[in-house]
């Protein structure tokens, strides 16, 4: 059945209006959780949300300023948009909707598009790159003023096809976690979305009609393995239903003993731990 048109969450009525409040409800309680259970906000933080113009950043910003105003501790919230310089990025409009909603932000400009275009052949995913180059700017940003917390929109369904793409093309067993301190040691980066639904997102962004900007404006989106990944976990969701719930959670609860990392447990130790145990066994 094709599911109406939506409207922006002003303009909603009826039944449309039932379902926003609902979804906009489980978004707020599924941030929430995700911030208490990895302390992902002190008192006094002052958080640089990344708004990327796509809808998972809108929501995580929205979502953020709604929790502002309710949570048991005090934070600063301040959006932070990185103008690569790709050809035909709408400049006016962040700046336009930050100001509309109220919240302090800044963009920065880096034309780091013509620097990927450089260094990568055409026809090439340019995707790894940019986002290093992404990444260092706002490491560099949040580092000269003083953010104590970086932002970033991924969502649950991110993380499950990190996953994936690092167990079948990295031969890694690795994700991206909710809370993370950078490399350098110098910023902890979190990741409120953790818990929600992408689908959740795409209609809370409909409904509250986020002006959204594509994110494929260099031309290099197509065929990448991440959207192989996306597919994937659609397909075996449509078969099971809460298999990729099932997946997220089975990341929340990892046995190492049970893999074949020797780094992470102390398997030619195993001898040692046995007859440590027999000793302190009583006779028989």
């Amino acid at each position: 059945m094709t599911q109406p048109a939506l409207k922006p969450a002003a303009a909603l009525t009826g039944r449309q209006r039932y379902e926003f409040n609902k979804r906009q409800k489980r978004l707020r309680r599924q941030v929430g959780q995700a911030i208490a259970d990895y302390r992902m906000i002190r008192d006094g933080d002052r958080i640089m949300v990344c708004v990327s113009g796509g809808k998972d950043s809108f929501t995580m910003l929205e979502i953020l300023l709604n929790l502002q105003q309710t949570a048991p501790v005090r934070f600063e919230v301040t959006a932070v948009n990185l103008d690569q310089k790709q050809p035909g990025f709408p400049e006016d409009v962040l700046p336009r909707y930050f100001e509309e909603r109220g919240v302090p932000y800044h963009i920065i400009e880096r034309d780091t598009y013509s620097v990927v275009k450089e260094v990568i052949p055409e026809g090439k995913t340019t995707c790894g790159l940019c986002s290093r180059l992404r990444r260092g700017t706002l490491y560099g940003f949040a580092e000269a003023h003083g953010f104590t917390k970086i932002a970033l929109g991924h969502h649950r369904d991110d993380i499950v096809e990190t996953f994936f793409l690092n167990l079948f093309y990295g031969g890694r067993l690795k994700a991206m976690p909710p809370k993370l301190l950078s490399d350098d040691g110098k910023h902890i980066v979190i990741r409120p979305l953790a818990y929600c639904q992408e689908e959740d997102i795409d209609r809370y962004a409909q409904q509250m009609a986020f002006p959204i900007i594509p994110c494929n404006l260099c031309g290099s989106q197509d065929h990448l393995q991440r959207q192989a990944m996306k597919t994937m976990l659609k397909t075996w969701e449509q078969r099971n239903p809460g298999r990729v719930e099932t997946i997220f959670r089975a990341l929340q609860n990892v046995a190492p003993s049970q893999l074949a990392d020797s780094e992470l447990f102390d398997f030619a130790g195993l001898e040692a731990l046995r007859d440590s145990k027999s000793s302190v066994l009583p006779d028989s």
